[in-house]
């Protein structure tokens, strides 16, 4: 049964203008006719609550209705969200200095926050790293952040003023990648997206991936980047990559490296640590955690309370039966009730 609330504030918030090219974008992919691609979009997002987004990305024109309600689309996930995730301690992981303290011993880095931090410390800070990253506390998929490199102290020189404007108040140690992971693209640090559902005791992964950098400095697919699956008994890509487009990459546009089977280093032990990691916050049951690769081990980045759904089920990645990943959740969440 479709959530109500969800379909009625869907409705009133929807971009029309935005469905229509989307129902245009579907003609020219699959030759289906606009006005009945349009109409199929609507009635998607009432029966399986999929945003117009999702029609597109999870390629649902070619789907049955079968495959189609295996799919994790907008409204699923946001039920996920609802019956894991209590919005009053969403704070708890939107904060990135509150992320970086109760997770100390997890991130492997240095960081400071300026709010708190006078402009000598701020220095010294720098000199002991010069290589840094500036954020903004609540940024996300990238935006905000600034790479900083400081060859000498004249480049010191304003830099605490400059941030403090732009209000990037959590400046972090540079995070220098495991040379495999490197070779794949170089300019980003490419990151494992692991989902877990925590049941109980019991920690379930329940998606396993790596977001790769394709022509910028993140890995955000919303900033042009890519993912790829990777295989959560052996570490390894078994995948080409996706971007949000649809297009798929056997090897590296940039890098020419072939992807499926780049064994991960240190994969298993970046399970462990966000199987680890779910059970010190309890008020949150389903996180999407960001774990880099250094040559020391897997360090966790940052970890999100509303994972987006969007890289779950691209159609590269799935199985010929094309089935979506609801069961696989369905499973983890089973004899759990809304709090």
């Amino acid at each position: 049964m479709p959530n109500i609330d969800y379909l009625v504030k869907r409705i009133a918030g929807m971009n029309y203008r935005a469905m229509l090219d989307t129902a245009r974008k579907v003609h020219e992919r699959s030759g289906k006719n606009t006005v009945a691609a349009l109409a199929d979009i609507m009635y998607c997002g009432f029966k399986y609550q999929a945003g117009y987004m999702d029609y597109l990305v999870f390629e649902f024109y070619n789907l049955s209705a079968g495959q189609r309600k295996t799919y994790i689309t907008r409204g699923k996930n946001n039920y996920y969200v609802k019956l894991l995730n209590p919005q009053e301690n969403w704070h708890l992981l939107e904060d990135k200095i509150e992320f970086l303290k109760r997770f100390d011993g997890f991130h492997g880095r240095a960081w400071i926050d300026l709010r708190e931090t006078d402009r000598d410390t701020f220095e010294k800070f720098c000199r002991e790293h010069p290589k840094l990253v500036a954020k903004p506390l609540d940024g996300t998929c990238g935006r905000g952040i600034e790479f900083i490199e400081l060859s000498d102290d004249s480049k010191i020189v304003g830099l605490y003023d400059m941030l403090l404007e732009g209000k990037q108040y959590l400046v972090e140690e540079f995070i220098v990648q495991h040379p495999d992971i490197g070779r794949i693209y170089p300019l980003s640090v490419n990151t494992l997206r692991l989902v877990t559902i925590r049941n109980g005791d019991t920690v379930h992964l329940v998606f396993s991936s790596m977001r790769i950098g394709n022509g910028k400095r993140v890995d955000n697919l919303n900033s042009g980047g890519m993912a790829v699956l990777v295989d959560m008994k052996t570490g390894k890509i078994s995948t080409p990559g996706a971007d949000k487009e649809g297009k798929a990459y056997f090897q590296h546009p940039m890098t020419g490296v072939d992807l499926v089977g780049v064994q991960i280093p240190y994969y298993q032990e970046a399970v462990e640590l966000v199987r680890r990691a779910a059970l010190r916050i309890p008020e949150l049951g389903y996180i999407a955690w960001d774990v880099a690769v250094t040559e020391k081990g897997p360090i966790i980045i940052e970890a999100n309370h509303f994972p987006g759904h969007d890289i779950y089920q691209f159609q590269v990645h799935l199985a010929p039966d094309k089935l979506g990943l609801i069961p696989r959740f369905d499973r983890a969440v089973k004899g759990l009730s809304p709090r």
